[in-house]
């Protein structure tokens, strides 16, 4: 059975609640966890979980989530890219070895200034990954 906060989060985010956007969403936001998924990820855990849906749809649907401002993308190289069910501003952690992106610790993130934005732009967001490797 699907959480009410999993209906609640698509309805802030003005989506209709399908069967696979609710089925997808509870298992992004369900347990009120947050979470650093990429699609195939979800696809896996969607697919564990019962869940027939396509690696497309799964694209799809996490785009939509994301245009209707309900998460955001983390691309960390062109290949690869997170999808971030918190929303505040923060800083992550790409771990090289495992191939995991996790959160930050903001409080002794500074930055200064940020050049400015281009004629007709204005800066939307700044997304801070700090690469780790091991020594």
């Amino acid at each position: 059975m699907t959480h009410p906060r999993t209906s609640d989060w698509l309805s802030g985010g003005g989506l209709r609640p399908t069967r696979q956007r609710l089925a997808l969403a509870a298992l992004l936001v369900g347990d009120g966890q947050n979470r650093h998924v990429t699609a195939e990820w979800l696809f896996g855990a969607a697919a564990e979980a019962g869940e027939k849906v396509s690696l497309a749809t799964v694209y799809n649907t996490l785009r939509a989530f994301c245009e209707a401002g309900l998460m955001n993308e983390v691309v960390v190289d062109g290949a690869r890219s997170y999808f971030d069910t918190r929303m505040d501003d923060h800083p992550h952690f790409y771990w090289e070895d495992s191939h995991t992106l996790t959160d930050a610790p903001a409080d002794d993130l500074t930055i200064a200034s940020l050049p400015a934005a281009p004629e007709g732009m204005q800066i939307s967001r700044v997304d801070v990954v700090i690469r780790l490797k091991r020594a």
